[in-house]
């Protein structure tokens, strides 16, 4: 099942802008590590999902992970070889906007290197630079 919200108040969004820095979720606030975003961007469902799994295999059991981030924007494509115009296009995925120093995924109760271990391979799923982060960066 993948991540998406149970209902919207609107089918549709408009793209809005990427810019500027994270204000709310900066900070490791439920595990001891957490992977911060670098740059801004879209984060689709999908590579959340990924990126998640690659978490959990690494944990295995040891440890707790926590994910930050939601896809809740819409985002609509038209088909291949379209005319333009005919209205916006039907869905096709959902994204998660993420802003620069926001915190993605955070882990607790595993030792240092094991969640920068983890972290690293959830960071390759994802399409944007991130860092690895303690509690008090």
């Amino acid at each position: 099942m993948p991540l998406m919200p149970k209902r919207v108040k609107f089918r549709k969004a408009q793209r809005g802008r990427r810019k500027g820095l994270a204000t709310e979720g900066s900070r490791v606030s439920f595990g001891e590590y957490g992977l911060q975003a670098l740059e801004s961007g879209w984060i689709k469902n999908t590579q959340i999902e990924s990126a998640r799994v690659a978490l959990r295999r690494h944990v295995h059991r040891g440890g707790k992970v926590w994910i930050r981030i939601f896809p809740d924007k819409p985002v609509t494509k038209k088909p291949a070889e379209t005319r333009m115009g005919k209205g916006k296009g039907s869905l096709d995925h959902w994204v998660a906007v993420v802003k620069k120093g926001r915190i993605l995924f955070e882990i607790g109760g595993v030792p240092k290197q094991f969640a920068r271990e983890s972290m690293r391979l959830a960071a390759h799923k994802l399409p944007i630079r991130t860092k690895f982060v303690g509690r008090l960066h």
